[in-house]
């Protein structure tokens, strides 16, 4: 763990606080996924999303059938058709969730100092003595004392629809609670954490394959968000299952959600493509006074291996409000840095009132933040982990960001068809923006031929700072250095006609020829 703060060292003139922010052609260098849901599902809420600076959708399937997330995914895709704007699909699993079953949904009172009575649901109905949970084995693995949260989706443990119980005797499967608060449940569907114990249920639901297999491969999803990873093994049960539908190419993130996944953390961190820090869970499993270590340890420790890492549980106040609280806004420009890749944003877009709103307060706020981020304490902190000798690309990655910060180029140009150059570029943290072109590769596979490309440039939107553009195929980047100049005119005037360059601006362009990777310093005329 690092003490130092990744703000600039030298001190801020508190008049230039209030100087109004300059407005750039990106809304901010962290990216921001939105859940899309009820109050997020129409072509034009969804085109907002995007101009707003929205470049990760996720889909949440702990609620809503395919059919529904089908809707949503082709209005996604008129949406990105209208606005020329990229954006990547995140399928997010429910995982070994608990939850109370509430067919009727009608609403259920418990009073504090009360009890009620968990038990395995076999079609009983829920009321204020009774809660049906979908899991049998809770009387199992829960002693006496034990606490037991039951909420709603997403819940933030402040609201009124949310209970704290207290284990008081076990009677065969049952398990008998004192009421800690007085609440209503509302609604089909609560769930139900307990504290730092094991449930033996498999991380991949037969439900999750049965909606990978049924949405997420005719769809090709770019990221599977495998909640409550526990272990690196279920990080590469989920890789195996995904190449079985011809899906290798879906990046997987874990999502770290309780105690287990942090005592595993490093051996996950291996395994996975990128993490995402569920706040949620973890700050019901974790004490409250414990959360920021452990986001701040898990954040450098991502930094450093080069893995994206996202942030969930930004901004709750505003599923209601238009402006989040001030500890929000702080919360977000410390994720920032802390380096966070991306902010997730849940039940504020799901079902939130202002989806668009929130979308642009926090990608404000990260743009904020990311002007004061100290990037050369940073670098040279990035730098000394990887230590020497360092791998061919990672030497070439850092180069490319030390001279792009030397002669204060505002854009790095980094050619790549795997992505895996442009991610190593984002890894040291270069404060311009990073334009990945990226180059589709021909393959066959011996009946026809086909391209990649659309995958790796997708899934650099969940990259901070990385900002895609997929290059012409007939321009493979690789042969003569005449084609190279025409695939780099274009990567120019993309980002001219964005006005990320300007005239008489330096640009750092970093790419192979033949065998070799060049990084290499151009400067433009009028």
């Amino acid at each position: 763990m690092h003490s130092t703060n990744l703000l600039l060292e030298e001190p801020i003139r508190m008049a230039s606080i209030l100087e109004p922010s300059k407005t750039s052609f990106f809304p901010a260098m962290t990216k921001i996924v939105g859940t899309l849901g009820p109050k997020s599902r129409s072509v034009d809420t969804i085109s907002a999303c995007l101009k707003a600076g929205m470049s990760v959708a996720r889909f949440d399937f702990s609620w809503g059938d395919a059919a529904y997330h089908q809707e949503t995914l082709e209005n996604l895709k008129l949406a990105i058709k209208s606005t020329k704007k990229l954006c990547a699909v995140m399928l997010d699993t429910v995982g070994p969730e608990l939850q109370v079953v509430n067919k009727r949904e009608t609403p259920i009172s418990l009073e504090e100092n009360g009890t009620v009575v968990l038990t395995p649901h076999q079609g009983q109905e829920a009321s204020s003595n009774l809660l049906p949970i979908n899991f049998s084995g809770l009387a199992k693995v829960v002693k006496p004392g034990a606490t037991i949260f039951v909420g709603q989706y997403l819940f933030t443990g402040s609201e009124t629809t949310s209970v704290w119980l207290e284990v008081s005797e076990i009677k065969g499967d049952n398990v008998i609670c004192v009421i800690k608060n007085t609440a209503t449940l509302a609604g089909s569907l609560f769930t139900l954490h307990c504290s730092q114990i094991h449930i033996d249920l498999p991380t991949l639901s037969d439900e999750d394959k049965d909606v990978i297999r049924k949405w997420g491969a005719p769809n090709k999803i770019d990221f599977l968000s495998l909640s409550y990873t526990r272990l690196a093994e279920d990080v590469r049960q989920a890789r195996e299952f995904l190449s079985t539908l011809g899906l290798s190419q879906t990046q997987i993130f874990a999502k770290i959600e309780n105690v287990e996944g942090l005592n595993h953390f490093d051996e996950i961190l291996e395994e996975a493509d990128g993490i995402i820090l569920s706040r949620g869970y973890l700050g019901i499993d974790l004490p409250p006074e414990k959360v920021f270590l452990f986001q701040k340890s898990a954040l450098h420790k991502c930094n450093m291996a080069g893995k994206p890492a996202v942030i969930t549980r930004v901004v709750d106040s505003m599923t209601d409000n238009l402006r989040p609280t001030r500890a929000e806004a702080t919360d977000v420009a410390n994720a920032v840095l802390d380096g966070s890749d991306a902010i997730l944003l849940g039940a504020e877009t799901l079902r939130g009132l202002y989806p668009v709103e929130t979308i642009s307060t926090v990608g404000r706020i990260c743009a904020e933040a990311e002007k004061v981020f100290n990037q050369d304490l940073y670098y040279k902190r990035t730098v000394k982990y990887v230590g020497e000798p360092m791998t061919h690309l990672e030497s070439i990655a850092s180069s490319a960001v030390r001279a792009a910060i030397k002669v204060k180029a505002s854009v790095i140009i980094c050619f790549t068809s795997s992505g895996r150059a442009a991610r190593l570029i984002s890894k040291y943290r270069p404060s311009m923006p990073v334009l990945s072109v990226v180059i589709p590769r021909l393959k066959t596979n011996q009946l026809r031929w086909s391209f990649t490309g659309a995958f790796e440039a997708r899934q650099s939107l969940i990259v901070r700072g990385l900002f895609p553009m997929l290059a012409d195929p007939r321009h493979p980047a690789e042969s003569t250095s005449a084609t190279n100049e025409t695939v780099l005119k274009v990567a120019l005037d993309h980002g001219k006609a964005s006005g990320a360059i300007k005239s008489h601006d330096r640009v750092v362009v970093c790419q192979k020829v033949g065998d070799s990777s060049i990084v290499k310093i151009i400067e433009l005329d009028d």
